[in-house]
């Protein structure tokens, strides 16, 4: 008999420390899930870029050189939620067509979240580009899972194809070339100063040494 009690207890006392173990453990690979998005609800392929980097080019100088052909390859990434063609049916996402220039959740019969509604203003070629970067951070409590497009030509390319589907805005023009030429011109005369400078002093040591 206790021979009996003992096995019972060791066998109860494995099962509580098995029990234990599996809580510890679910806890450790877990602990983070409220703190990732991606964990949660719908997400499409797409990877948020981060803070900081170089300064981008402004969208008007990428918009310039968009491929809509491009764009229309990158939006196949959106095409489990949305459609963007005319008369195209609502999905987990409004249809697209004809978006830019009009109001933030223009819509009818969409429910989209109180976040993207209250945003004042239609929507244009820059303000879309900021979403396309993080739909949270430029509307947060969006019920958009949607994670980023980190390449700015991939944004670029993709707008131009929403463009062409029914909106057709003139794109913005870019920056002038002589204003780049210009930007650059003082460090440029700098380094050519700087060359004439050392060119001299060379030419007067030979002379110098020269006389000697």
């Amino acid at each position: 008999m206790d021979n009996n009690n003992t096995i019972a207890g060791w066998v109860l006392a494995g099962g509580i420390a098995a029990l234990g173990f599996s809580i510890l453990s679910g806890k450790y690979f877990h602990a983070d899930k409220y703190e990732r998005p991606e964990t949660m609800g719908y997400v499409i392929e797409g990877v948020e870029s981060a803070d900081g980097g170089a300064e981008e080019m402004p969208m008007s100088m990428m918009l310039a050189k968009a491929d809509i052909a491009a764009g229309e390859a990158v939006f196949k990434k959106c095409v489990a939620c949305h459609t963007v063609d005319q008369g195209g049916a609502n999905g987990i996402g409004p249809n697209l067509y004809n978006t830019l220039g009009n109001a933030h959740g223009h819509v009818a019969g969409f429910a989209y979240s109180d976040a993207l509604t209250s945003i004042d203003g239609n929507w244009n070629f820059d303000n879309m580009n900021a979403w396309l970067i993080s739909p949270r951070k430029y509307a947060p409590g969006t019920k958009m899972t949607f994670a980023g497009l980190s390449k700015p030509e991939d944004r670029a390319n993709v707008i131009a194809y929403m463009n062409s589907k029914g909106s057709n805005l003139p794109y913005p023009e870019p920056p002038a070339e002589e204003e780049a030429v210009d930007a650059g011109a003082p460090a440029e005369a700098e380094a050519a100063a700087a060359a004439e400078q050392v060119a001299e002093e060379s030419v007067a040591a030979d002379e110098a040494a020269a006389e000697e």
